[in-house]
């Protein structure tokens, strides 16, 4: 199977990899909760190079996770903002966070990253949660199940 077909298959996962499943497209977009906006800054900071990086950031725009924003007329500059879209993947990058702390820094040589809470003050560790119950899920609670479009109305 080729790269670009995984965006066909019958499978959300597969589906989302086809546009940020490479290293270098999660790090732009952490870079991009981090603040950074320009590609200078992003290439600067990533050391990825200028022919990559455009390759992906286009295909970050291309699919609506990145607004090209114009910011200076001549010579023509752009920022690169997250749109809603894009702002719907930050569970995904604090998940993969909070299993990098875990099981990516067994001794503990590198600080820990956590999570500021600005509404309440509070540093946080964010945990995914049932929307019925409230209930902490993990994988041996869970099963997938896939739900025809004729269900989801009656909120199943």
């Amino acid at each position: 199977m080729k790269w670009h077909e995984l965006g066909e298959m019958n499978c959300p996962i597969a589906r989302t990899l086809s546009i940020f499943g490479d290293r270098w497209t999660l790090l732009i977009i952490r870079n991009a909760f981090m603040k950074t906006r320009r590609f200078d800054d992003f290439q600067k900071q990533l050391g990825i190079t200028r022919h990559l990086l455009t390759e992906r950031i286009n295909r970050l725009v291309d699919n609506n996770i990145f607004e090209k924003v114009l910011y200076h007329e001549a010579p023509k500059r752009y920022e690169y903002r997250l749109t809603e879209k894009g702002l719907a993947l930050y569970p995904i990058l604090v998940t993969m966070s909070g299993w990098g702390n875990l099981w990516q820094n067994e001794n503990k040589e590198f600080p820990e990253l956590r999570y500021l809470h600005k509404s309440c003050g509070n540093v946080t560790k964010p945990t995914l949660t049932c929307d019925c119950c409230g209930e902490e899920l993990d994988a041996r609670q869970m099963s997938p199940v896939y739900i025809p479009e004729e269900m989801k109305k009656i909120n199943v």
